[in-house]
């Protein structure tokens, strides 16, 4: 019997010539993957290329300023939005939440008059919503958070109408607030290098800890990663309270930004999370997406409306142009995902 060690080189067994064979169809495929997986980058850059040509103003260092400023809260709080969605989650009260947020920090502000203090309370404000939420969601054995952070949407905008005097906008912040989020350094905006601090740390968080390789693993597969012997529970309760403590955070920003308080702050941000995450390119079926890229989101809606805004452009047309740019980004990755499939299934045939 002939021993199977004097197989040829060039055999069909894995690991023969026929491993090396090359696809182009494959080869195609990977191509579209590398395309896709740059889109968010590329999409910038061109619409900042043809903004910059149609309003030459855009390029203006101040104009520049006012992007990094505006956008400094929507960056912010997809931060956190962004945990949510990789663990297959959402949370809709985060526009709600940051107003609520600012309004006891303004009442805060009327009591004490103490930065700490104010700061404190607003992001300890948006922490509890976010605990109330993970809580509810994961304890009350819910189906989907989109039921209690809808509820919390409803709730906390409602709180913060009944606690603002006359229901309407409380003027006046600390001075800290007020540098941390409207003042500026060397020409740039606080609120750039509060972002690029938090950037550092939900980096490391979901690159190098092993909490960050918890969250992917959760919304991977999280039947999985229960008998992998992760804490889900306690991995889907800590992202939300994260996204209330980002919201509490946009919430400084914010007042920092205005001076001042308001109930309606925040109206459509979860929106905007949302769509900052997704054009980012994370995926509502959970366990894939980078922070830069949800960065990339925030800036490109950013950029879109204060291109918009230089050209004259309706207010109301440029919620249609973002609700357009969200379409496209959802079937961009329906589209990313049957690629991946087309991949994984020319891999397999290409080892047999």
């Amino acid at each position: 019997m002939e021993d199977s060690r004097t197989l040829p080189q060039n055999s069909s067994r894995p690991g023969g010539s026929q491993d090396a064979t090359f696809h182009p169809r494959q080869s195609g495929i990977a191509l579209g993957l590398k395309l896709l997986s740059l889109g968010p980058l590329l999409i910038l850059i061109m619409l900042i290329a043809v903004v910059s040509i149609v309003t030459p103003a855009f390029l203006k260092p101040v104009n520049l300023g006012n992007i990094l400023a505006q956008t400094a809260v929507i960056a912010v709080v997809a931060m956190g939005q962004q945990l949510v969605i990789l663990t297959r989650g959402i949370d809709l009260s985060v526009g709600s939440n940051l107003a609520l947020a600012t309004v006891i920090g303004g009442l805060v502000y009327q009591q004490v008059d103490s930065s700490f203090i104010v700061i404190m309370a607003m992001l300890l404000a948006g922490a509890a919503v976010g605990a109330i939420n993970g809580l509810v969601f994961v304890y009350g054995r819910l189906p989907h958070p989109f039921i209690i952070t809808l509820a919390t949407l409803s709730i906390c905008r409602g709180l913060a109408l009944e606690l603002a005097p006359g229901h309407t906008t409380i003027r006046g912040m600390p001075d800290a607030v007020t540098a941390i989020g409207g003042g500026t350094t060397l020409g740039v905006p606080n609120s750039f290098f509060v972002i690029g601090m938090f950037g550092i740390v939900f980096l490391i968080l979901t690159k190098s800890m092993v909490c960050g390789r918890w969250i992917y693993a959760v919304g991977g597969s999280p039947n999985a990663a229960t008998s992998m012997g992760i804490p889900v529970r306690g991995v889907l309760l800590s992202t939300y309270i994260v996204s209330g403590f980002c919201a509490g955070v946009g919430a400084v920003l914010l007042a920092g930004r205005t001076g001042a308080a308001s109930p309606i702050y925040g109206n459509l941000l979860e929106l905007d999370t949302i769509a900052a995450v997704i054009i980012g390119g994370a995926s509502f079926l959970g366990g894939r997406g980078h922070l830069g890229h949800a960065l990339m989101g925030a800036v490109l809606i950013g950029v879109i409306r204060n291109a918009l805004n230089l050209l004259g452009v309706d207010v109301f047309f440029q919620m249609i142009a973002i609700g357009f740019v969200i379409v496209i980004a959802v079937e961009a990755d329906v589209f990313r995902n049957h690629l991946e499939s087309r991949a994984r299934v020319l891999q397999s045939a290409a080892v047999q």
